[in-house]
């Protein structure tokens, strides 16, 4: 699928591992690449990013056909696929390379990541805070490849069974009529 009205958003929200495999399925997106950024560390290995001193977060960067699927949408997406209000962790993974962020590219994303985050705390979705960060995306390095489609690779993995399996569930019956055919 080549995008007519290609644009780019990055997000982080736990383990880059869960959130590939949903927005690979998301109508609209062209491409999802796994990787780091919002640190200090030129190209850092993931071992270096787990050890929690680079700054970076694990993060997507998902290309995207503005004229099929919106920024709004893919954020709507991502705030119904991880848990946006635990600072600094999303289930057992802790750190701030798990943080919840919007990586904005322009001062529109900034725009309306504010105000989906403004929407979902007005609307009541979680029972506390959103803690999401919105934060000028600078460098994106691309994770190791065997970091690239891990969930589509090893679906019988534990973890991919147990924490990424039944997010992907979540994102299919909630958005049915938004999956990739």
């Amino acid at each position: 699928m080549t995008a007519v009205n290609n644009e780019t958003a990055v997000l982080a929200g736990g383990c880059f591992w869960c959130l590939e495999p949903v927005f690979d399925q998301l109508q609209g997106v062209v491409s999802v690449r796994p990787g780091y950024t919002g640190g200090n560390v030129p190209d850092p290995s993931y071992e270096q990013v787990c050890g929690g001193n680079t700054g970076h977060a694990e993060a997507v960067k998902i290309d995207f056909d503005a004229d099929v699927v919106s920024f709004r949408e893919i954020l709507e997406v991502f705030f119904t696929i991880h848990d946006p209000t635990t600072l600094n962790r999303q289930g057992g993974d802790t750190g701030t390379q798990y943080r919840s962020a919007i990586f904005f590219n322009s001062p529109e994303q900034k725009a309306t990541a504010d105000e989906v985050i403004a929407k979902v705390e007005n609307d009541g979705v979680w029972n506390a805070p959103i803690v999401t960060d919105v934060t000028p995306l600078t460098e994106f390095y691309p994770a190791e490849v065997t970091h690239q489609e891990y969930y589509a690779r090893n679906p019988n993995q534990p973890y991919c069974q147990v924490v990424i399996a039944p997010k992907v569930a979540k994102f299919r019956k909630k958005y049915a009529d938004k999956l990739k055919k």
